[in-house]
């Protein structure tokens, strides 16, 4: 529902890894702590006591005598580290047996206990111990039979709680690959971790940990062997032996999984329906050896386990359960390898079972492969049209990267907050997603987009790196500017109109760039892929494994293009025709800029208005089209539309009238002293980067001095009044929303969204009238001000009017646009939804669709977001944990949004007297499942862009008709 939140966090457990807001003194100390671990005998350990049943402690050489035993034996923390727990929740080197089961799965701050500990275990099998390099030889420091045993209550403890197994079996799979229960290695993990610390050490053997790392298999065990024989002279003694460390965990993984065997250690399953399963399962396999029978086979297992799983109610069969659904991982990441399917009906069968098994390992949830499944389940038909195998091979590549969403959702704020410190953190994720079935399904559905980009012409054209299938464009548009890779926090990049990014996710307040790539693209209807559509600025999606090949091209001059068709080109300067020069002329370039008219704006309108007394004719007149838009919605959805109170435009230029204090003029002739001697400079030509600098300088003392601003006491007593009467309670008693609403945006040709203000869920009074000041001043904020400037004619002459509505606590908000825009269809509709209030505008991972106009919809995009926000009636936002078991929006929801969508279509037009007839961009939210409207707004999209003659030579004619037999050969 906004661009931005009002910073008045519910700090329940938000606030907790408070690392990012501390100073970098503080970073640099737990860095240097790190280091001193390292070092240490000890590592973060104290000294090491007896632990009594009856809650005594003594000294290692005297135990509990009996009648007070047994107990256990370990360290103790060192005081800083207790104290870092306390103070920033970082907890080093935990214990489990130190360590109380609920308090360890730490539900009120994410689970973020178990997350570190699945982190620090990483850390140690990559950096040699990592804090424990040293200690680790610290005799019983930690006593492994005592963890073992910690382990197996704690998951007899935890299996036992239904909700919680359905909601969080993704982390709790993956938390057994971790937390010691059983005696077993994640030797997949182990091997990659030896493999990374030996090419730390020996550059040369780089190419083979990349080929351990991504497509591991048997042979690998001779390649390492004939490296060492290689470069023996090379070798030191001790990284000899990290040799043999590897060869041997690589022989044991590569063996074989004995399931026969593994049926001994799963008694509790005997004569189970599962156990059953397992048996079958075990019969069928004993003596087979086709690697497509063992991935079927075995893909339909893991998912029947998690199907089943709840229907088993003793926790520690549960426990064997899951400890045999890793298993059937583990043999199915040997085995997808070895499946060389020959044509495109045995690519799509190896892709439909890698999708099963990623499912039934919980990178995918159970509804989402039910919205998918007949999708990639085609592969008995004898052939398919290139459109049908298109519409397979995107739902697919969702999979792949819903996958690895799910990784990122789960661990990327406990590896954020340890990078601050521990720069080896950044590796977990992938880490954690090479050692995964999507390894396997990502490289299964690359090659099936290869095959289709071959049959159809459709192809990208990315520097030279590999993969490319996996990139796809989402707005089409060219671009010429230095190539910016940034592999960390987008938000730290002060960003240049003239270079082109790629980022991991895009930034919130993004500032004017020529072009962009996001791999996670949050959501095609954010405020940010708005303005990017609206403005022709292109935007493409892309793997982390695209992102990591371009690191090799950043600083380089590069052209940059998205077809209308979502092919992507990125070339070095070097390589660019004369048509493509031409492109960035500056005539070419001045072109696109529009002029926004302002010969209508009444200034002589100094009264707050009642939402219900304006409509569209009013947008640009008394307000903005945002209230003017939602004013008509009013008239039309009486009951779907809030009350509402309209600060317009006269109020705030009168109070634009009133001295500036400092200064010898009015605020509003302050504003035009400036942008007359910005004028003057230029017509001194001086540069435009001096010019920009000066004006933002000026900005910036307006700015400031807006939000000191005296409001008028006439203004004030009607505020004080006028809330009273619309809704029915004292100002400062109800939160609201204050809505910036300027003249300069939600138009026909620019959307402008998001540039601008918008407080969250205010209640203080104090913090409503400094609220309104706040957002008069928001439109001469360098962002805001850099986007005008860069694409309007008129720039200096925007007027913000306030719309100021009650906060509604929605249970999921979201964008509606209707049109089609991956169906390409304008009768179809497209729709974004967040949990809570505004997390789909502003570019959050959320759940997206297309509801086709004939019937049914199709799932794009599932929300991967870990926290929302709520509304409180006392203000300010709280933050929720999210789960994702659930969708967020349902059928009625879907069946709502289709009749919303056919009156706004029909009646809008005819109540407005207006001859727009484009789709509409319309923001909305469900709260108890009944349906709210905030916002209607034009879906802009970029004229230039789509009617570009380049554009269109480079997009190919493709026949979607053609029909592909599913006998064809891949190659």
């Amino acid at each position: 529902m906004a661009s931005k939140y009002f910073c008045l966090f519910i700090y329940t457990f938000f606030g907790v890894f408070s690392l990012f807001s501390q100073e970098s003194g503080t970073r640099n100390k737990l860095a240097g702590q790190v280091a001193l671990y390292k070092s240490d005998l000890r590592g973060p350990y104290k000294d090491i006591r007896w632990f009594c049943t009856d809650g005594s402690i003594r000294a290692p050489k005297d135990p509990c005598p009996d009648n007070i035993g047994p107990g256990v034996q370990h360290a103790r923390y060192k005081d800083e580290v207790i104290a870092l727990g306390k103070e920033h929740h970082i907890y080093l080197g935990q214990i489990l047996a130190y360590t109380d089961v609920d308090v360890f799965w730490d539900t009120d701050v994410n689970h973020s206990r178990l997350k570190q500990y699945q982190l620090d275990k990483y850390l140690r099998s990559v950096d040699d111990g990592w804090i424990l390099r040293k200690g680790q030889f610290y005799r019983g420091a930690i006593q492994v039979e005592d963890e073992e045993a910690w382990g197996i209550a704690f998951y007899e403890w935890l299996l036992a709680k239904d909700d919680v197994l359905k909601s969080e079996y993704f982390l709790i799979r993956q938390s057994l690959k971790d937390i010691p229960h059983s005696g077993d290695d994640d030797l997949a993990q182990k091997m990659r971790s030896q493999s990374k610390v030996i090419s730390d050490e020996l550059n040369g053997f780089m190419d083979l940990r990349v080929k351990i790392h991504g497509q591991p298999e048997v042979t690998d065990i001779d390649k390492v062997k004939t490296f060492r024989q290689k470069n023996s002279a090379k070798i030191t003694p001790a990284l000899n032996a990290k040799f043999d460390g590897l060869l041997a965990t690589m022989t044991t993984f590569f063996k074989p999984v004995d399931f026969a065997k593994l049926q001994q250690k799963v008694p509790l399953l005997k004569g189970t329906l599962l156990g059953n399963s397992l048996d079958e399962f075990v019969a069928n396999t004993l003596t087979e050896t086709s690697p497509s029978i063992m991935v079927s086979e075995a893909s339909q297992l893991i998912l029947d386990i998690r199907e089943g799983i709840l229907n088993e109610k003793r926790p520690l069969a549960r426990l064997q359960l899951l400890d045999v659904s890793l298993k059937l991982e583990e043999l199915i990441f040997k085995n997808a390898q070895q499946w060389q399917p020959k044509d495109v009906k045995e690519q799509l069968e190896k892709i439909c079972y890698l999708g099963t098994a990623s499912t039934g390992a919980g990178y995918l949830e159970l509804w989402e492969w039910t919205q998918i499944q007949g999708a990639l389940s085609q592969s008995e038909k004898a052939s398919m049209s290139l459109a049908e195998l298109t519409t397979v091979l995107e739902t697919a590549r969702g999979a792949v990267e819903w996958s690895a969403a799910m990784v990122k959702a789960n661990y990327q704020e406990v590896v954020d907050t340890y990078a601050s410190f521990e720069p080896l953190t950044y590796g977990f994720i992938d880490d954690r997603i090479r050692g995964s079935i999507a390894l396997h399904l990502g490289k299964s559905v690359g090659e099936l987009g290869d095959f289709i980009a071959n049959a159809s012409a459709l192809t990208n054209k990315v520097m030279d790196i590999p993969n490319q299938s996996a990139i796809r464009g989402l707005n089409p548009g060219y671009a010429f500017g230095e190539l910016v890779v940034v592999t960390g926090s987008p938000e730290e990049v002060e960003v240049s109109s003239d270079k082109i990014y790629i980022f991991q996710r895009p930034p919130s307040d993004l500032k004017p760039v020529a072009g962009i790539a996001t791999v996670a693209e949050g959501n095609m209807v954010s405020h940010v892929q708005l303005l990017a559509r609206n403005l022709g600025i292109p935007n493409a999606a892309l793997s982390g494994e695209n992102l990591q090949s371009l690191k090799q091209y950043n600083g380089q001059m590069v052209f940059y293009a998205v077809s209308n068709k979502g092919n992507v080109i990125v070339k070095p300067e070097s390589q660019m025709t004369q048509e493509e020069h031409g492109l960035f002329t500056k005539k070419e370039r001045s072109s696109e800029k529009i002029e926004v008219p302002i010969g209508q704006i009444r200034l002589d309108q100094t009264e707050i208005l009642n939402l219900r007394s304006v409509d569209a004719h009013d947008s640009g007149k008394l307000c903005g089209p945002k209230a003017a838009n939602l004013g008509q919605l009013k008239k039309m959805f009486p009951d779907k539309v809030v009350e509402g109170l309209v600060i317009p435009f006269g109020i705030f230029r009168e109070h634009m009238d009133q001295e500036m204090p400092g200064q010898s003029v009015s605020y509003w002739k302050f504003l035009n002293q400036m942008f007359a001697e910005a004028e003057r400079m230029l017509g001194n030509h001086m540069s435009e980067v001096e010019v920009e600098k000066y004006q933002l300088e000026q900005l910036e003392i307006l700015r400031e001095a807006i939000k000191k601003m005296t409001l008028k006491p006439g203004f004030l007593t009607q505020l004080d009044t006028d809330f009273h009467a619309v809704f029915g309670q004292s100002l400062g008693e109800i939160p609201v929303f204050l809505r910036s609403d300027t003249n300069m945006e939600d138009l026909k040709d620019f959307t402008g969204a998001g540039l601008n203000l918008t407080l969250f869920n205010v209640l203080d009074r104090d913090r409503i009238l400094n609220g309104i000041k706040e957002v008069w001043a928001s439109p001469y904020t360098e962002r805001s001000f850099k986007w005008r400037q860069k694409y309007l004619l008129n720039p200096e002459n925007v007027f913000p009017s306030i719309l100021v509505i009650p906060s509604v606590d929605v249970d999921y908000s979201g964008v509606l646009i209707t049109k089609g825009i991956n169906s390409g269809d304008e009768q179809d509709l497209t729709i974004a939804f967040s949990r809570g209030a505004g997390g789909a505008v502003d570019g959050q991972s959320a759940e997206t669709y297309t509801i086709f106009h004939d019937g049914g919809y199709r799932l794009l995009a599932p929300a991967r977001e870990t926290y929302f926000n709520r509304l409180p009636k006392t203000g300010g936002t709280g933050k929720k944990t999210a789960t994702f078991d659930k969708a967020v929006v349902n059928e009625q929801n879907i069946d709502d949004i289709r009749k919303l969508s056919q009156i706004i279509r029909k009646t809008l037009p005819e109540e407005t007297k207006s001859d727009y007839n484009g789709a509409y961009d319309v923001e909305l939210g469900f709260q108890n499942n009944k349906l709210w409207l905030f916002q209607i707004r034009p879906f802009v999209e970029n004229k230039k862009a789509l009617g570009s003659g380049y554009l269109e030579s480079i997009t190919p004619k493709i026949d979607a008709t053609k029909e592909i037999s599913l006998s064809k050969n891949l190659k």
